[in-house]
């Protein structure tokens, strides 16, 4: 598998205010703009990076949570006798950001969305390679999460992002990029789930080491530059 030279990533530790003032890519239409949260602004913004504009790819989306944050207030707002709207509610589903992207780039193109919970990154790559081995080409993934609600307890589980991040690269099984291998491994780790991977994978794109382990209690997983 060949990761492309062109994989982006948004790695933010600005307040809200200056996450809602982040330029957007220029693709994004302005009746659009209006409706990405600060995640779905990382999303475009590493996204953006890796899209050919006279070519569509599959993409695979990767969250552990999603817009959970927001499906949060909706539940206060209910508790408070507000009522919902269906556009909020629609924002706050799983695949959202995946719905918005599709309809900014008009991407008709296959595309998936997973929740891989204590997998962690593993099954977006998987995903992935299933798409590459029906003869696509390419394929973009995407990988996202953000700082969870205080309201959400975080252990003992290791889940919460320390702040927003976002993955983007195009992945092939031939190419000029940077060679990559993974395998699955017996060995039991507790690395946390995506949102925490997310990083270490991100220093294993820019450093030298030349293999990475990521898992769980039950299993792991190594990647291997070639």
């Amino acid at each position: 598998m060949s990761c492309h030279e062109d994989w982006r990533k948004w790695h933010d530790h600005q307040t809200f205010a200056q996450q809602e003032k982040a330029a957007l890519p220029a693709a994004v239409p302005k009746v659009l703009q209006r409706r990405l949260s600060p995640l779905a602004r990382a999303v475009f913004n590493a996204a953006n990076g890796c899209i050919d504009s006279d070519k569509s790819l599959p993409i695979v989306f990767s969250s552990a949570h999603g817009e959970v944050n927001k499906s949060l207030e909706m539940l206060k707002s209910m508790q408070k006798g507000d009522e919902v709207s269906p556009t909020a509610f629609s924002l706050s589903v799983h695949n959202a950001i995946a719905g918005l992207f599709s309809i900014a780039y008009a991407n008709h193109q296959e595309i998936t969305v997973v929740a891989p919970g204590q997998d962690g990154i593993a099954p977006a790559f998987i995903e992935a390679l299933g798409l590459l081995q029906e003869h696509h080409n390419e394929v973009l993934i995407v990988m996202y999460d953000e700082p969870l609600s205080d309201f959400y307890p975080s252990l003992p589980f290791a889940l919460n992002a320390p702040a927003i991040c976002a993955l983007a690269l195009k992945v092939s099984l031939t190419g000029s990029g940077l060679p990559l291998q993974f395998n699955r491994s017996p060995a039991h780790r507790d690395d946390g789930e995506q949102a925490l991977q997310i990083l270490s994978f991100i220093k294993f794109l820019v450093a030298d080491d030349e293999t990475l382990v990521l898992g769980n209690h039950r299993h792991s997983w190594e990647w291997h530059k070639k």
